[in-house]
C-alpha cells in the first residue's frame, strides 16, 4: 500500500548530518525532530495506523519562511520530501522513509471576512478548526466528512463534502492560494495572478508546490441542517438500493444522500442511508419524506443537526491510528446487475470493519466544465468504494484482499474514473483516470513549475520532458 521513491537520506548525503540539521534548526522558527529525539515516534505517525515509515527528519513549520527554508535545505541536498498537513492520505504519502517531512500542521491562522463572505486559512488547519471559525459567522464552504482531515490535501485533490452538490467542490470555491515552489520562491495564484498555476491547484494535488494558505468563497449555512437517516435490513437491501438510486437521480442540488452497506457489532448487516438538506427546512422536509417512508426500515428519523456535528459525524468511525484501506471508483447508476454484484461482494466482507460506501456527487459539481479545473470526473453520480478498517495486524491480509476483490467485482459497472483523494498507491494509469483529458495539460504545467519532480510523494504527475 505504501510508496517508495528514490532520494537521499540525511546520513547518505553528508558526512556531517548533525551540523546540517543544526544549521536548519537555527534558520527555522519551528521545530526539527530527528529519530533520536523524544518526540520522534509521535512525529512520524499519520492518520492511517497501517502506515509505518521512518523519516530522517520532521520539520514542523511555524510560518511560510520556515517552509521556504525546509524546501531550500532539502532541494540543495537532494533529499526526498513528503509534505504533511492533516496526514490523512490513505497510502501514507505525507510521510516517507529516510527523507524529510515538511509538516504544516502548526500553521493555523484563519481570518474570516463575513461581509465579503471570504476566508483566508493557513494550510495546517483541520476541517473541524476551519468549520468552527466560519460557522461563528454563519458561513461555510464545502469541506470533507471527517473533522480531523487537513484542509490542504482535501482542497488540492478536489474536496467532497455535504455542501458539494449545492456549492461545488472545495477546489471550486478556492479564490487564491499562497504557494512555495520547488525553487523556493513564494508566489500567489488566483484568477488574475499565475493563472495557469491556479488552474492546476484546483484538483491537481500537491504536484506544483506547497500551498501555505488558501482563500475561499463562503456561503450562508446553518447553524443547523435537516438530516434524515434510514436503516434498512439486509433482506430488503436490494429493493432499498434501487429506490436509493431513483431517489438520488431526482434529488435537488440542495440534497446530498450518502449510503453504505454496513455491519453491526452483532454481525447483522444493513443498508444505511443519510440525507443532508442545505436549504429551507420546510422544503427539505417535503423532499426527504419519501426516503423515510419507503419500505420497512429498522430505523428512520428526521431531525435538525448542527452543521459542526454533521461535519464530525464520521469521526468515531474513522479515528486516527486505526488501520485503513480502500479503493474507489465512480458510478453513474446502480443498475440491477450492479446491485447484485455489490450485495454479493459485501456478503463476503470479513468483519464489522468492512463497509461499502456510496458518496452522492453531481449537482453543482457537474455544472462546472470538465476542462475548467484538473478535476475531470464531474458527471458521475456516486463515488463508490469498499473500506476496510482493522486493528490487529493479523487481520490485514483478509481486510485488504476483500476490499480489492470488491472493487474488482464492481469495476465493470464503473465509469473508469476515480477521485484523486481516494487513490492509494495504484500507478500512473489510475492517476490518468483521475484527470482524464486534463492529464496532458497537467504534465506541461508540472514541467513548468516542478521540472525535476521534487514534489513527487503524491498522486504524481510526471513532468512533460522539455525540448
Amino acid at each position: 500500500m505504501d510508496i517508495c521513491h528514490s532520494g537521499n537520506s540525511l546520513k547518505e548525503k553528508s558526512d556531517r548530518p548533525a551540523a546540517e540539521v543544526d544549521l536548519l534548526r537555527r534558520k527555522v522558527l519551528g521545530d526539527v525532530v530527528l529519530p533520536e529525539d523524544p518526540g520522534y515516534e509521535e512525529a512520524r505517525k499519520v492518520w492511517n495506523g497501517a502506515v509505518d515509515k521512518r523519516p530522517a527528519a520532521v520539520v514542523y513549520c511555524a510560518n511560510t519562511a520556515d517552509v521556504i527554508e525546509a524546501v531550500t535545505f532539502a532541494r540543495s541536498r537532494n533529499h526526498l520530501v513528503a509534505v504533511r498537513s492533516g496526514g490523512h492520505n490513505v497510502a501514507g504519502l505525507s510521510v516517507c522513509d529516510g527523507g524529510i517531512v515538511i509538516d504544516l500542521s502548526r500553521m493555523k491562522r484563519i481570518a474570516v471576512d463575513p461581509q465579503r463572505r471570504r476566508v483566508r486559512a493557513e494550510a495546517g488547519l483541520s476541517l473541524g478548526e476551519f468549520d468552527a471559525a466560519t460557522q461563528a459567522h454563519g458561513l461555510a464552504t464545502t469541506m470533507g466528512v471527517n473533522s480531523d482531515t487537513g484542509i490542504a490535501g482535501l482542497t488540492l485533490g478536489g474536496g467532497f463534502g455535504k455542501l458539494g452538490r449545492k456549492h461545488g467542490l472545495a477546489c471550486d470555491n478556492l479564490l487564491a492560494a499562497d504557494v512555495v515552489l520547488a525553487d523556493g520562491r513564494r508566489v500567489r495564484a488566483s484568477a488574475s495572478e499565475n493563472e495557469d498555476l491556479f488552474w492546476g491547484l484546483r484538483g491537481g494535488g500537491g504536484n506544483f508546490g506547497i500551498v501555505t494558505a488558501f482563500e475561499y468563497q463562503l456561503h450562508p449555512v446553518g447553524p443547523a441542517l435537516l438530516v434524515g437517516s434510514v436503516l434498512h435490513p439486509y433482506t430488503g437491501a436490494r429493493a432499498a438500493m434501487r429506490f436509493y438510486d431513483d431517489f438520488c437521480a431526482r434529488s435537488p442540488e440542495e440534497l446530498s444522500v450518502d449510503a453504505a452497506l454496513v455491519t453491526a457489532p452483532s454481525g447483522e448487516r444493513f443498508f444505511n442511508i443519510t440525507a443532508c438538506y442545505c436549504g429551507a427546512n420546510e422544503v427539505g422536509e417535503r423532499v426527504v419524506r419519501p426516503l423515510l417512508e419507503y419500505g420497512a426500515p429498522v430505523e428512520s428519523k428526521l431531525t435538525l443537526v448542527p452543521y459542526l456535528q454533521i461535519q464530525s459525524g464520521g469521526d468515531s468511525l474513522f479515528p486516527r491510528g486505526r488501520r485503513y484501506y480502500w479503493k474507489a471508483q465512480f458510478l453513474d447508476k446502480l443498475t440491477d446487475a450492479a446491485i447484485d454484484v455489490l450485495l454479493q461482494a459485501y456478503a463476503r466482507a470479513p468483519s464489522a470493519g468492512s463497509l461499502l460506501v456510496f458518496q452522492h456527487v453531481g449537482g453543482a459539481i457537474a455544472r462546472v466544465p470538465a476542462l475548467a479545473t484538473p478535476y475531470a470526473n464531474r458527471d458521475a453520480r456516486y463515488d463508490c468504494f469498499p473500506v476496510s478498517i482493522w486493528d490487529d495486524r493479523s487481520e490485514e491480509h483478509a481486510a485488504i484482499q476483500w476490499a480489492r476483490d470488491a472493487w474488482n467485482a464492481v469495476k465493470p459497472f464503473a465509469t473508469g474514473g476515480v477521485y484523486a483523494n481516494n487513490l492509494g498507491d495504484e500507478g500512473e494509469d489510475r492517476v490518468r483516470a483521475a484527470y482524464g483529458e486534463n492529464y496532458l495539460r497537467l504534465r506541461e504545467l508540472k514541467g513548468k513549475y516542478d521540472p525535476a519532480n521534487f514534489f513527487r510523494l503524491n498522486q504524481n504527475i510526471r513532468p512533460e520532458p522539455t525540448a
